[in-house]
């Protein structure tokens, strides 16, 4: 589909890759139609709660170094144009549980790409953050530029400029693509309303199986995720973020946790996958058995914290891919639909950078990257 002919846009899903999708499109000039069922930031999103670490170091998976790095840059401009802070720069903390090679190969990625970081001693890491028990680690690094962002508001900040520059918010559910001919013409909404476009962009996050199951239903599979927020004690700063950096526990398991987020409490959450659950459906209320496991990982990594209140805790989720990488590429068989999905639980901070990214894709001005593309689950759909 030749780009000349692509004026009217419509883009599903206004979490964070939606929102910047939208808005990097209405920048490139065209005429965008943005359309979620709940609003940017809500409960139900992928994308809501207060915070999400923002980081470069990514180990093996050296593809997302530069995204990372791009999308720091993207935030900056963000936030320069809208005179509001969305990241947090209080540094990122890698704990590790041996010399990880794997984790150790971004390093000079991250170096060449001009990251400033610390690699630090097991001593060093115990003088520096006397509230973290290192026993088991036997060293870390620390990304001096990264930090968190502050997610329900750059969701909000995002489509609010979007709108402010000429888009159009439609506030709907598009319904499951029911489609025939090699484009689609247009999409129903859950109210009976229909929007026409020249193409589409379908970026609904765990929605996305729903919405487009024979393409994404054996992929994209949603899992439960519960978070909680600990309480200081009294007067104490040393889980502050003007203390404590945001911190990535990678061990046998991965924990990781965000200080500060806006005074709520010391942000802890397991990145394992939970069972599977339809995020329109589930209730988000934290089980016995997640607060009980998190509370004993507290008081092992963090002992000041070991009989804390939990002040608060939310239930999310993932939209995991079979290997976790994204999904950026075009509908196999409609040549003017594009898919931005399976952020995997950490696709939030790239959310920049895959706005600028699928704006180039639809105007035919940036090739499908083998890393993002659809075909390396063939197998999968076909099953």
């Amino acid at each position: 589909m030749s780009a000349r002919n692509v004026s009217r846009i419509v883009v599903a899903g206004a979490g964070a890759w939606g929102g910047w999708i939208a808005l990097c499109l209405r920048r490139a000039g065209h005429r965008v139609t943005l359309v979620d069922p709940w609003g940017p930031g809500n409960a139900r999103a992928s994308s809501g709660d207060e915070t999400r670490i923002v980081r470069a170091n990514y180990g093996a998976a050296t593809h997302y170094v530069g995204m990372g790095v791009r999308a720091l840059e993207l935030w900056r401009e963000f936030e320069r144009a809208e005179g509001i802070e969305l990241v947090r720069r209080c540094g990122v903390l890698w704990m590790e549980g041996s010399r990880d090679e794997a984790h150790r190969a971004s390093l000079p990625l991250m170096r060449a790409a001009g990251v400033r970081f610390e690699e630090l001693s097991r001593a060093d890491l115990a003088r520096r953050y006397p509230q973290i028990d290192t026993q088991d680690i036997e060293y870390a690094i620390l990304e001096s530029d990264s930090g968190y962002a502050f997610a329900r508001r750059a969701c909000r900040a995002v489509v609010e400029a979007f709108a402010r520059e000429g888009g159009e918010y439609v506030h709907g559910a598009v319904q499951p693509l029911s489609a025939a001919g090699s484009s689609l013409v247009r999409v129903q909404l859950n109210n009976g309303a229909t929007v026409e476009a020249d193409a589409f962009v379908f970026a609904c996050g765990p929605w996305l199986p729903e919405v487009l199951p024979d393409v994404l239903g054996g992929v994209i599979r949603p899992t439960r995720q519960e978070l909680f927020y600990f309480g200081e004690p009294a007067g104490d700063r040393a889980f502050s973020d003007d203390t404590m950096p945001a911190w990535i526990d990678h061990r046998e398991s991965m924990w990781y946790g965000i200080p500060g987020n806006e005074h709520r409490g010391f942000k802890i959450g397991d990145d394992e996958r939970g069972p599977d659950t339809d995020p329109t459906t589930q209730e988000r209320v934290p089980t016995a058995a997640m607060i009980s496991k998190t509370r004993a990982y507290a008081a092992h990594r963090f002992p000041t914290l070991a009989h804390v209140p939990i002040t608060e805790a939310r239930v999310c989720q993932y939209e995991n891919t079979p290997d976790n990488d994204f999904i950026i590429d075009r509908h196999p068989a409609l040549d003017n639909v594009w898919i931005a999905g399976g952020g995997s639980g950490h696709g939030f901070k790239h959310a920049p950078t895959i706005g600028e990214h699928v704006a180039q894709l639809v105007a035919g001005q940036a090739r499908v990257r083998n890393e993002f593309a659809l075909a390396r689950f063939e197998r999968t759909v076909r099953q």
